[in-house]
C-alpha cells in the first residue's frame, strides 16, 4: 500500500516514494544539508584559489618591481681578493645610497638629466647580530675620501682618486661607492640599496605622511616648501624637499641637513611601527608597493624573500636601539666646504661597527653660531682626542693604545657620540 505524502511508507518501513519531498520533511532536510556542503566546499574551494591566485599575482607583481644590480655584483666579484672580510657571523652591514638621478618622466621635474647620478644621501645601516640594535652613520657627500679605480657605465676604468665621497657613485656606481666605503672603515658591506626620489616620495605617501616639527615656518622655492611652523605631517612631495632643502633651513650646512635626514628616518620608523603597518595587509601592499618600486639592491635583497629575511630581524628592536648619528668629521683645511675624518673617534666607531661591539648615542649640544661645523659635533660626546686629526686613509693618527677602540680617558668602554634614536619626539 502506498502511502500518501506525509503519510506512513510501505509495510517493509522503507520511507514511500513522497516522503523526500515533504516541504517539512527531514530528508529534504538533510538533502537540502548536503546541497549546502557541496556548495559551501566549492566556494571555499573557489574563494581558496582566487586568492591564491591574487595572493600570488601581488607577489609576483611586488618580487619584480626590484632591480638587481647584477652589474655591481659583477664588479664586487672581481675585486673579492681586495674586500674586508665579515668578522661578526649574523651581523649585517647595509649601505643605502639616495640617488639624485633625473632621469624618467617624475624626477625629471628637479632638474635636467645629465645622464649621471650621485649619491645625495649615504648611511652606512649596521645591525647587530642578536637583532638588538641598528645603527645608521652618515656618511657625509663632501667628505674627502680615497676613491679607488672604478668602471665607469660605459666600460672605461678610472684613475684612482683622493676626492669627495660623491665622486666614487658618480663615477662607477653603487659598487665604486661600497669598495670606496670598505677602504675607508674596513667594514664589509653586505647588501645595498639605492633608492631615487619617485621611490622615497612613494614610501611616505604609503604610510599617509610622517610628522616632523618645525621651529620657524619654511619658505623654499628650490625645494618647493611652504611649511607653518609646529608639527606639520609631511607628504611624499614635502618630505623630499624637507630632506633634501639646505639654504632655508637652519645655518645652511650639510651637517644641519644629514641631523635633518636622520631624524626624519627616525620619524619614518616610528610611524611604521606605531601604526601596525607591519600586521595589516591593507595597509602593508601599499607600503611593500612603495618600498619595492624605484629600487635598486645587491641580488641578495633583490625580491621580496630576501627583504622579508631582512626585516624579519627588524621588527622586535626597540625605537630607543635604532640610531642615528654621523661619522666623526671637521673641515678639511686646504679647502673648509669639505670634510675629513676626525681621529680616533671614526676609528673608534668603525672598529665598535666592525666588532659588533654595542654604539650608544647621545643628543649632540646646541650649535653655537659662526661655523660650518659646530664644536661638539666632531668628535664622540665621550671625548675624544680632537687634537689628532689625521686623515684615516692616510694611516697616520693616534698612538697604538688608541687605535684599540676603547676610550683613551679609560671612564667608559662604550663611548657614545652625538645623534639620535627612533624613539625621540621630533618636536621634543
Amino acid at each position: 500500500m502506498t502511502g500518501t505524502a506525509g503519510g506512513p511508507g510501505d509495510g517493509d518501513g522503507a520511507p514511500g516514494p513522497g516522503a523526500g519531498a515533504s516541504a517539512t520533511g527531514s530528508g529534504l532536510r538533510r538533502r537540502r544539508g548536503r546541497r549546502w556542503l557541496r556548495w559551501s566546499a566549492l566556494g571555499t574551494a573557489v574563494a581558496l584559489t582566487g586568492a591564491a591566485g591574487i595572493g600570488w599575482t601581488v607577489y609576483t607583481e611586488l618580487d619584480g618591481n626590484i632591480t638587481p644590480d647584477e652589474a655591481a655584483a659583477a664588479e664586487l666579484a672581481r675585486y673579492e681578493k681586495e674586500r674586508p672580510a665579515s668578522l661578526v657571523r649574523g651581523a649585517r652591514n647595509i649601505l643605502l645610497l639616495g640617488s639624485d638621478s633625473r632621469s624618467g618622466e617624475d624626477n625629471s621635474r628637479y632638474g635636467r638629466d645629465p645622464g649621471t647620478e650621485r649619491s645625495d644621501t649615504a648611511m652606512l645601516l649596521h645591525l647587530s647580530a642578536d637583532r638588538r640594535s641598528a645603527t645608521a652613520v652618515s656618511l657625509p657627500r663632501d667628505l674627502m675620501v680615497a676613491v679607488p679605480g672604478c668602471r665607469r657605465p660605459d666600460g672605461s676604468r678610472s684613475a684612482p682618486a683622493f676626492a669627495q665621497f660623491n665622486y666614487a657613485f658618480e663615477v662607477g656606481g653603487s659598487a665604486c661607492a661600497i669598495r670606496t666605503v670598505e677602504k675607508l672603515t674596513r667594514i664589509r658591506i653586505d647588501h645595498h640599496v639605492v633608492v631615487d626620489f619617485h621611490g622615497f616620495k612613494k614610501m611616505v605617501d604609503a604610510v599617509d605622511g610622517v610628522e616632523m616639527c618645525l621651529r620657524e615656518p619654511v619658505t623654499d622655492k628650490a625645494a618647493r616648501l611652504r611649511l607653518p611652523a609646529g608639527r606639520v605631517t609631511l607628504s611624499g612631495e614635502q618630505a623630499l624637499g624637507y630632506v633634501r632643502a639646505r639654504k632655508s633651513l637652519g645655518d645652511g650646512s650639510d651637517t644641519e641637513r644629514m641631523e635633518r635626514q636622520q631624524r626624519f628616518l627616525g620619524a619614518l620608523v616610528n610611524k611604521v611601527r606605531s601604526n601596525r603597518v607591519l600586521l595589516n595587509p591593507v595597509k602593508l601592499y601599499p607600503v611593500l608597493d612603495a618600498a619595492t618600486s624605484s629600487l635598486t639592491t645587491d641580488p641578495g635583497l633583490a625580491s621580496l624573500r630576501g627583504l622579508y629575511e631582512l626585516a624579519r630581524g627588524l621588527r622586535d628592536i626597540p625605537t630607543e636601539r635604532v640610531q642615528f648619528l654621523t661619522v666623526p668629521r671637521e673641515s678639511w683645511p686646504p679647502n673648509p666646504n669639505r670634510d675629513q675624518l676626525v681621529e680616533p673617534a671614526a676609528r673608534r666607531l668603525f672598529a665598535r661597527l666592525r666588532t659588533d661591539e654595542p654604539v650608544t648615542v647621545a643628543r649632540a649640544a646646541e650649535p653655537r653660531p659662526g661655523g660650518r661645523h659646530a664644536p661638539g659635533r666632531s668628535g664622540d660626546a665621550g671625548g675624544a682626542d680632537s687634537g689628532d686629526h689625521g686623515p684615516y686613509e692616510h694611516g697616520d693618527g693616534p698612538s697604538p693604545e688608541k687605535r684599540s677602540g676603547e676610550p683613551a680617558d679609560g671612564l667608559s668602554p662604550t663611548p657614545a657620540f652625538p645623534g639620535n634614536t627612533a624613539a625621540e619626539d621630533p618636536c621634543g
